[in-house]
């Protein structure tokens, strides 16, 4: 049913075997793209974090929002948007509240 098939890995250009056992492995899991990156470059990928370096954020930076700290009324930048119904906290704020863990 499934045959070997020569695919190129997009970060290395060298071209790689898709075997028949491999296919019928990612038919077996739903899995409907071919793998773009040979074994090497996988592990590789595998190996620094996943999606493109730092961490898996791609990485890109993430974008950070600046609001007053509802303790100290100082600056405040947060990974998110805030929305005024809840209290946002500086680094040195936050890190001095006690855990709830």
């Amino acid at each position: 049913m499934y045959t070997d098939e020569m695919l190129t890995c997009v970060d290395c250009g060298r071209t790689f075997t898709f075997t028949a056992n491999e296919q019928q492995f990612y038919a077996s899991k739903g899995f409907t793209n071919k793998p773009s990156r040979c074994a090497d470059c996988r592990a590789a990928r595998k190996a620094s974090g996943g999606r493109g370096g730092s961490g898996g954020g791609g990485g890109a930076r993430r974008e950070l929002f600046k609001a007053t700290c509802s303790q100290c009324g100082g600056v405040a930048e947060v990974p998110f948007q805030p929305r005024g119904d809840k209290p946002v906290y500086c680094r040195d704020c936050f890190a001095s509240r006690p855990s709830y863990r």
